[in-house]
């Protein structure tokens, strides 16, 4: 168990066997490899759905109902590391083509390049598409956890990634367009979600000062109504940063009098809101320690890298104090903010399907392959039963081939040259758990993490190399954990909480979210899953190498190090109030994703374009026959950013 206490984990019931349980801590996990495997250390891949390979397994597991590591877990990674480090082409051998052609591929079966295929058969109903992608389950980063059994009669459903749809206030206009087109009715989706049920329940929002940042844990519970002045003398913290606190929630003075609000926001631009805590308020270092994960579970990063500007943006309730006396009001965002603040300024509450967005992108799956979903309705999705031996079948006019990492995308021909139609067709290699095989394409759509794309398409010009290089996305997990029932925070008076230092920033009971024919938990007395999210990112060394270094050290993180963690923090937590972690938790479900937030492209975009364009718009160039999608490649984050590149895409190669 390496760092791990034997009695602390015995104590934990980490001892006792839980539901189907995967321990993939970084190794091949396939027995008998061929011999491509074999050389390059590249596991095979379970589950595989390859259309032109060797014989796979018949009987194909139901993704969503798998527990473990989930997400970007070593089957769905090995090829793409080994492509990054050099390792695939020295042992790949020839390619053997599959002898299928393909008016368009396309690459990422995220929300992205499902809306791409979408689009494209939209203005094409005739055409053929296959959508390749690395893991084992559709959707991407849009994934949604099952959990069946422990009392209940129908399966718990919950996100184990992209949790929401963002407020219909801030959907761009194609988003708008494809929820129309399924018939998603933003009035009828905002009903899905209860918001007065834990209320109801007397279910408060709190903050754990835990020992890792502290020396011991000390709950506080926010209570409606509570002034800070009674809540804050509660925090174990020196005296003077009460006192600090208490101040830069009731009563902060302007910090920047005789600064222009051009020039406060400018001030604000330059800063992270941890030095604008220390540097500017000159507030006591424990208050900055409190504040310091305020923003980790919804950016990814820690106030140390969260800039000043967006803390502003985003101030509400319980976060990012400080502001008011400055006079910024707010009236609009600065031009200063990121784009996912100027994007959601004001917007309303966002929508939610109890699995997250994945209902997207199964509605969307369901429509373009026929017996995959037993309904593509948005009252019908989440209840529906799934077919995912349907996805890849031949006679499919769309094929969704899972498993089957990409490893290289050619037009066939100079797009560079005299004659650019020249490159009239596309050649699409991927690996497919036993040897590279090829396909043939008229067209693709790379709707993929753009830090890859360099790896695929090694041809294209040096500046959008650079500028998809410069997409670096923030490490994220998600562990989704069935639970006996929540009694525990019923008596504890909870329903999420923000830990200061912890390795889980949040944990949170699952949102009260209800379908036609799925109900989400409404007693203490039922089972329930709970939440976590963890922000890897090695925050003090700015976003993007912070990024880099949490990354590296995510992916040498075990399992059962990342179960362990879950179920200490649950325990503390909740052991006060009667929660048994060995009886009590049922079932564990992390959901590891190294490429998780969409990048956010602010002022250093200048430090490595001073007089070049906005690296969005530099990195999703089309080339030849090939064009670029994906959340990475639209400013301001949200799976209608996603949408909005896959419609781009498709124009592109339409013209």
């Amino acid at each position: 168990m390496g760092d791990i206490d034997p009695r602390r984990a015995r104590d934990l019931g980490m001892d006792r066997l839980i539901s189907r349980r995967d321990f993939f801590d970084g190794v091949a996990v396939t027995a008998g490899a061929a011999a491509v495997g074999a050389v390059t250390g590249i596991p095979l891949l379970r589950g595989g759905h390859g259309g032109g390979g060797p014989e796979r397994p018949a009987e194909i597991p139901y993704p969503p109902a798998l527990t473990g590591l989930r997400g970007d877990d070593p089957d769905a990674l090995s090829v793409p590391h080994a492509l990054r480090d050099g390792r695939f082409w020295e042992h790949a051998g020839a390619p053997h083509p599959t002898g299928e052609a393909y008016d368009l591929v396309v690459v990422g079966g995220g929300v992205s390049g499902v809306a791409a295929a979408h689009e494209w058969l939209r203005r094409d109903p005739g055409a053929r598409v296959l959508i390749l992608d690395n893991h084992d389950e559709i959707g991407g980063h849009a994934r949604r956890n099952e959990f069946r059994g422990g009392g209940r009669p129908g399966p718990l459903i919950g996100p184990g990634g992209s949790p929401s749809l963002g407020s219909p206030e801030a959907w761009t206009p194609e988003g708008k367009e494809l929820l129309a087109l399924l018939g998603v009715e933003p009035d009828t989706l905002a009903g899905y979600t209860d918001r007065t049920l834990y209320p109801g329940l007397g279910l408060r929002r709190g903050v754990m000062c835990d020992k890792e940042t502290f020396g011991h844990d000390r709950l506080v519970r926010f209570e409606a109504g509570v002034q800070a002045e009674e809540w804050v003398s509660r925090l174990p913290i020196d005296e003077r940063a009460r006192q600090d606190l208490v101040m830069l929630y009731t009563d902060p003075p302007d910090w920047l009098a005789g600064l222009s609000r051009e020039e406060k926001e400018g001030r604000l631009a330059e800063l992270t809101y941890s030095a604008f805590l220390l540097e500017v308020c000159g507030v006591h270092p424990d208050v900055e320690r409190f504040c310091r994960t305020m923003p980790s579970a919804r950016w990814g990063y820690g106030a140390d890298s969260f800039g000043a500007i967006d803390a502003w943006g985003t101030a509400r309730h319980w976060d990012y104090p400080g502001f008011q006396g400055l006079g910024l009001g707010r009236g609009k965002p600065s031009r200063f903010n990121s784009p996912t603040v100027r994007k959601e300024w004001d917007a309303g509450a966002p929508l939610r399907f109890p699995e997250g967005n994945q209902a997207l992108v199964r509605m969307l799956v369901g429509r373009m392959i026929p017996g995959f979903a037993g309904s593509t309705s948005a009252d019908g999705v989440t209840a529906a039963s799934y077919d995912y031996d349907r996805l890849d079948r031949p006679g499919n006019r769309v094929r969704f081939r899972l498993s089957s990492p990409v490893v290289s995308v050619r037009n066939d021909g100079d797009p560079r040259g005299a004659d650019p139609e020249a490159a009239s067709t596309a050649t699409v290699g991927y690996f497919d758990g036993y040897r590279l095989r090829t396909v043939s394409a008229g067209a693709v759509v790379l709707a993929c993490w753009h830090t890859v794309i360099p790896y695929l398409v090694p041809e294209l010009p040096e500046d959008q190399l650079r500028a998809l290089r410069a997409a670096v996305k923030t490490p994220v997990l998600h562990a989704t954990v069935r639970l006996r029932d929540w009694r525990a925070w019923h008596a504890a008076g909870l329903r999420a909480v923000r830990w200061t230092g912890a390795y889980w920033c949040q944990t949170e009971l699952g949102r009260p979210v209800s379908t036609p024919g799925y109900q989400s938990p409404r007693d203490p007395s039922e089972p329930i899953l709970a939440h976590l999210v963890a922000a890897p990112c090695r925050s003090e060394l700015g976003p993007v190498r912070g990024a880099a270094a949490g990354r590296q050290a995510l992916l040498k993180t075990s399992y059962e190090h990342l179960e362990f963690t879950v179920r200490d923090q649950l325990t503390r937590l909740l052991e006060p109030h009667g929660f048994d972690p060995a009886a009590d938790i049922e079932a564990v479900t992390v959901n590891r994703w190294g490429h998780g937030y969409a990048p956010e492209y602010r002022r250093p975009w200048h430090d490595f374009y001073p007089d070049g364009p906005f690296p969005a718009e530099a990195a999703r160039r089309p080339f030849g026959r090939i064009a670029i999608a994906n959340a990475d490649a639209v400013p301001g984050a949200g799976f209608d950013a996603a949408v909005t590149a896959a419609h781009r895409a498709v124009s592109e190669l339409s013209r």
